[in-house]
């Protein structure tokens, strides 16, 4: 049986079966891609919900396994050197896992790279960008008087959406017929933009031909629909 001691966050959130990968999320757009990644592999693993309400992901525990504060973390019991191994970062883990099974990232290295800068792609503007404009759409940000942010995150959101948009032609997925942790990394951020945070009418998404297609096309896959629910919420 595999020793997780070293790692706080086990103490405060003890596995079950410390043999599995150990998933630390919420089911948020960054959240949910380890989960549907885990989903779509197959891989063992055993889910723990940090709840950020509760600013669980601020505990001298949690902070121990990622010191940025924030979810998603893994903790796999057989990492790289057959020890386990902790891991914070979406794109970080969404590649790891994906080199670990030989799946969702194609075998060849320019396939790879390709497939790799579209997560940088997503990590670096659609989640900061499309993130930002839930702010001050939806949430706190919305009652400030000065209506410029706004406008920024939603003409940013916009020409964001217009890229993958862009990319669609004549491909179902971001990498032409093969679905990968590309199309991993952003479904949750899209999905999020036009459902959670309402902002479908003010990105003008319907007037995007391919986009709303590729989304719908990800979201039927059975692992995506568990994934997006994992871990259960309180």
């Amino acid at each position: 049986m595999s020793d997780l001691s070293a790692f706080p966050v086990a103490s405060r959130w003890p596995a079950k079966n410390p043999d599995i990968i150990q998933l630390y999320s919420l089911p948020t757009p960054n959240g949910v891609k380890v989960s549907i990644m885990l989903e779509e592999t197959g891989l063992p693993y055993e889910p723990h919900l940090i709840d950020i309400g509760k600013n669980e992901s601020w505990t001298p525990e949690y902070l121990a396994l990622n010191p940025n504060g924030k979810i998603p973390a893994i903790i796999d019991p057989h990492g790289p050197d057959g020890k386990p191994f902790g891991l914070f970062e979406s794109g970080a883990i969404l590649l790891y896992l994906a080199e670990k099974t030989g799946k969702l990232i194609p075998a060849d290295a320019a396939g790879r790279y390709e497939t790799i800068e579209w997560v940088f792609f997503q990590m670096a503007f659609i989640g900061p960008m499309f993130g930002q404009l839930g702010f001050f759409h939806k949430f706190a940000g919305k009652d400030i008087e000065d209506k410029r942010p706004l406008e920024r995150y939603r003409a940013e959101s916009k020409r964001l959406l217009g890229v993958i948009e862009t990319r669609l032609e004549g491909r179902d997925y971001i990498m032409g017929a093969d679905y990968t942790i590309a199309d991993i990394s952003m479904l949750g951020w899209v999905r999020n933009l036009i459902g959670f945070y309402g902002a479908g009418e003010l990105v003008d998404y319907a007037s995007f031909r391919r986009v709303p297609g590729w989304l719908e096309r990800c979201l039927r896959r059975p692992a995506v629909q568990r994934g997006l629910e994992i871990p259960k919420r309180g």
